[in-house]
């Protein structure tokens, strides 16, 4: 073998470090991508108003205000705003992935003239923009005394989510019949069957469920804007809404540094809920 010849097995290794090399590049680009909003937020809390107002655009603050995010905290009820939200969150999150979760089970495991159909119209929901049905929702909640509660969330829990429905059909579709067949012959019947074999079973898709409709409620701005008033509004609504000068004009500086506060949380509960939720994700559908 010559000095410049390489060993047999070298040329593999050095493309699957060349592959891994490229495979950390793109990662890493994408998650600057990413995380590259959140950042430019965080340095816009940390600004002055002038330097927000400033052209050319000042990337880094000169002075890092870290009073704007004392000023953002005290300058609302924050955290009754974010008591609100939580509230909120919690109630519609944990009823909608119950009934999500018994929704799908019927459409995986029962048998019924018309299901497919019933499905077909299901997911076609999900197309529908919210704004279609803004006007005729606040209409039936005015009319049934529900503006200015949080029934509606209650209501809109128990009425299932189509996205949720569909993860729920898809994981249960693909567990074992003998689970049922052998619960049916011990005497279960199908509402045993889900509490005690399907719903336990199911801990990957319940917590990315809850995740993915905590997250929505906690980020919705134009129902608790619309249905509730200003003390029973949620922090969402207030950080949008209350960082203003006299004459009306945002307060950019101090929107940013809420919003950052106004984000932790929902972080929070991906980086405890991550392994679940990353599973629950990547297993529905697999049969």
């Amino acid at each position: 073998m010559t000095a410049t010849s390489l060993p047999p097995n070298s040329a593999p290794r050095v493309r699957v470090r060349a592959n891994r090399l490229v495979l950390y590049t793109v990662l890493v680009s994408l998650t600057g991508l990413f995380i590259g909003p959140f950042g430019w937020l965080i340095l816009n809390g940390l600004k002055t108003s002038a330097e927000l107002a400033a052209s050319p655009v000042h990337w880094l603050p000169t002075d890092f205000q870290w009073q704007n995010f004392a000023d953002a905290f005290n300058l609302i009820d924050f955290l009754g705003y974010a008591r609100n939200s939580l509230i909120i969150a919690l109630v519609y999150a944990v009823l909608v992935t119950l009934s999500s979760a018994w929704v799908g089970f019927g459409f995986a495991r029962l048998e019924a003239p018309g299901k497919k159909t019933l499905f077909g119209i299901l997911i076609g929901s999900m197309m529908l923009p919210q704004m279609i049905t803004l006007l005729p929702t606040y209409l039936i909640f005015a009319k049934l005394g529900m503006v200015d509660t949080y029934w509606p969330w209650v209501f809109w829990g128990l009425a299932a989510a189509p996205y949720l429905v569909f993860l729920f059909r898809q994981f249960f579709a693909g567990l074992p019949r003998e689970l049922e067949e052998a619960a049916i012959v011990d005497g279960c019947g199908y509402g045993m069957i889900f509490w005690r074999i399907f719903l336990p079973q199911s801990w990957p898709v319940l917590s990315a469920s809850f995740v993915i409709a905590f997250t929505w409620s906690w980020g919705d701005y134009i129902a608790p804007q619309l249905l509730l008033s200003t003390d029973k509004s949620t922090l969402a609504v207030a950080v949008m809404t209350t960082y203003v000068t006299s004459a009306g004009t945002p307060v950019a500086n101090l929107q940013a540094a809420a919003s950052v506060m106004y984000v932790v949380p929902i972080l929070l509960i991906f980086l405890i809920a991550q392994r679940g939720f990353v599973a629950g994700m990547s297993t529905t559908g697999l049969k």
